[in-house]
């Protein structure tokens, strides 16, 4: 009976801490729900695209290995030396927020953040995934087969 309550136990906090990976579609309704269909000039086409290539749309993913040192967190790859402090390095902080925030799958806050990068002079260009796959394309298979 120990046992059986332990595994359940164990399987409901595996449940909790696995990702979120948002379909293409999902990710533009959430998207446009939000508000970023058109903000600061950036279609919601560009913003799907943006996230496909830097997080493949997965709420946990994580890449702690910039050449500056520093870590990127969440769908969007929110940067720890600019946008979120993880206690382990200096910060702007430029979101406000620890880190891990941009980890779970409720991402109201990453899109928030991503708001607060794009109004900073780089804009979209502060994402290499943007620069090097979606700037200056067609993006329009991004949207097309979901129901806006």
């Amino acid at each position: 009976m120990r046992s059986i309550l332990i595994v359940t136990l164990l399987s409901c906090f595996w449940a909790v801490n696995e990702a979120k990976v948002f379909s293409k579609c999902e990710l533009a309704h959430k998207l446009k729900t939000m508000g970023m269909d058109g903000y600061h000039g950036q279609s919601l086409a560009s913003w799907v695209c943006m996230a496909q290539y830097e997080s493949n749309f997965n709420t946990q993913a994580f890449n702690g290995k910039n050449d500056n040192g520093s870590s990127d967190y969440g769908i969007f790859q929110l940067n720890n030396k600019w946008w979120c402090k993880n206690g382990y390095r200096s910060s702007a902080n430029g979101c406000g927020t620890t880190c891990s925030k941009f980890l779970d799958d409720d991402i109201d806050d990453d899109i928030i953040c991503a708001k607060r990068v794009v109004r900073d002079p780089k804009g979209m260009s502060a994402w290499n995934a943007w620069v090097d796959h979606c700037q200056g394309r067609d993006l329009s298979k991004y949207l097309a087969s979901c129901k806006l």
